[in-house]
């Protein structure tokens, strides 16, 4: 199914592949855009005037809205095309999703940016996303590595009773922890191999089309 959006990118980028996934799942074919964050190209005038965030992902509809994160695109793909469903089939399902979204977001995906952006010396200017620049705290560093992985703890959990974040169907939330357990990796943090629900989980998801878009 063809669109006419306009959808920006990075492919090296872990915020971005979680849209790129959802895209994917649904079956959508979105023009794209690649905003090159290794050259700063987000805080490029012709950038800043489609997202003055200056950040990816972003996705612009034909009528000039431009929608600046995962969770409003999400929601938005979710109603044009609502199948396959991917926010929940129904309401304790849909509120399950956005619990489990909220959770890979803050604890997950929050505590391994904090280790990332507070330490590496190419965010020194930038330890948090956006136009303005903030100084890195190196002690946010070590407790960022702390949260992911005590996180990776929490899927185990979850994924011992459920074989999905959100229950018994592939959604989102599990969209966002496969991109969150990937994007650890670059700060060398991995599930402990006795971690066996949330291996076979990643390894399931892993074998998705989605996966490699």
């Amino acid at each position: 199914m063809i669109f006419s959006m306009k959808f920006y990118d990075c492919k090296t980028a872990p915020s971005p592949r979680r849209a790129r996934m959802f895209i994917a799942e649904k079956g959508l074919e979105i023009e794209t855009v690649q905003v090159d964050l290794a050259a700063k190209a987000q805080f490029e005038p012709a950038f800043r005037a489609v997202n003055p965030r200056c950040t990816v992902p972003a996705l612009a509809l034909d009528d000039g809205v431009v929608l600046c994160d995962n969770a409003s695109i999400a929601r938005y793909l979710e109603e044009i095309c609502p199948e396959p469903p991917l926010l929940g089939r129904d309401p304790v399902e849909k509120a399950l999703v956005a619990e489990w979204l909220a959770r890979v977001e803050w604890e997950g995906f929050m505590g391994a940016a904090e280790a990332l952006r507070n330490r590496s010396d190419f965010f020194k200017d930038s330890a948090l996303t956006g136009p303005q620049p903030y100084e890195q705290i190196p002690a946010l560093a070590e407790r960022g590595r702390q949260r992911a992985a005590a996180f990776f703890t929490v899927m185990e959990q979850r994924l011992a009773e459920a074989n999905y974040l959100a229950g018994d169907a592939f959604s989102a939330a599990d969209i966002a922890g496969y991109a969150f357990v990937d994007f650890a990796a670059w700060v060398k943090l991995k599930p402990e191999p006795e971690l066996t629900h949330l291996a076979n989980w990643r390894e399931a998801i892993s074998k998705r089309p989605s996966a490699s878009a």
